[in-house]
């Protein structure tokens, strides 16, 4: 649901609310807010809660929330039916049950993590075109397909959007090794960063060979000993 402008709101950057509980993820979210013209970040919340107090102040209107799905205090989904703004989801969960109650619930843009900075300064250009083609007060079929395929168009794709993805992926499986108290194993990495165990392991051996990371073994009370990683 939009919170509708005022003519003089037209003048202002539209605001964007960045709604994730990974500070890392949080940061590069709204470092593409705040380059994205037409743009600027409202704020910065890590639970649902936090989201509905920012997004719900009279004083600063949110046009448009980024919402990942896995939050520390209730569903993302429960919040995207509960904010008084547009939304995008910005989530690792691929499910396509997901997507669909996702984009029921009210969901302009759905990207699964990881992707390209890119894809979402493209759907963040498109949202600003959007929001100016429905500024009218009445539209006609024309302008109404035009505002619609605003929001779906100029997705980064080819062999730019693989590589970009694949950087923000990397930078954040690094971060994330970095930043830990202690050595992180691939699944703990994972589950820290949004992407499969398969994809932290590759990368985490990527790093060890570029001498980025190392590894040394964990071993258990039973079983085969596991891999874990820090920084040098």
């Amino acid at each position: 649901m939009s919170i509708s402008r005022t003519a003089a709101d037209e003048r202002r950057p539209l605001s964007v609310l960045v709604v994730d509980d990974d500070f890392r993820v949080a940061g590069l979210h709204s470092d593409i807010v705040a380059e994205t013209p037409g743009c600027a970040v409202a704020g910065v919340a890590r639970s649902t809660d936090e989201a509905l107090a920012a997004a719900g102040r009279a004083e600063a209107p949110v046009d448009l929330a980024l919402v990942d799905l896995y939050l520390p205090d209730r569903p993302g989904l429960e919040l995207l039916r509960a904010l008084p703004c547009d939304t995008f989801v910005l989530s690792a969960a691929a499910e396509g049950r997901t997507v669909r109650t996702a984009l029921a619930a009210g969901a302009l843009a759905y990207l699964i993590k990881p992707f390209a900075p890119e894809a979402l300064a493209a759907r963040l250009r498109g949202y600003a075109r959007y929001r100016q083609l429905t500024a009218a007060e009445t539209l006609d079929q024309e302008a109404l397909d035009d505002a619609l395929a605003a929001l779906r168009g100029g997705g980064a794709g080819g062999r730019r959007s693989a590589t970009a993805a694949h950087t923000v992926t990397r930078e954040l499986v690094l971060g994330a090794v970095q930043d830990a108290a202690g050595p992180l194993s691939a699944g703990e990495v994972a589950a820290l960063v949004g992407v499969s165990r398969a994809t932290a392991q590759r990368y985490l051996a990527d790093m060890v060979g570029r001498g980025l990371l190392r590894m040394r073994l964990r071993y258990g009370a039973a079983g085969r000993p596991e891999q874990e990683y820090r920084a040098p």
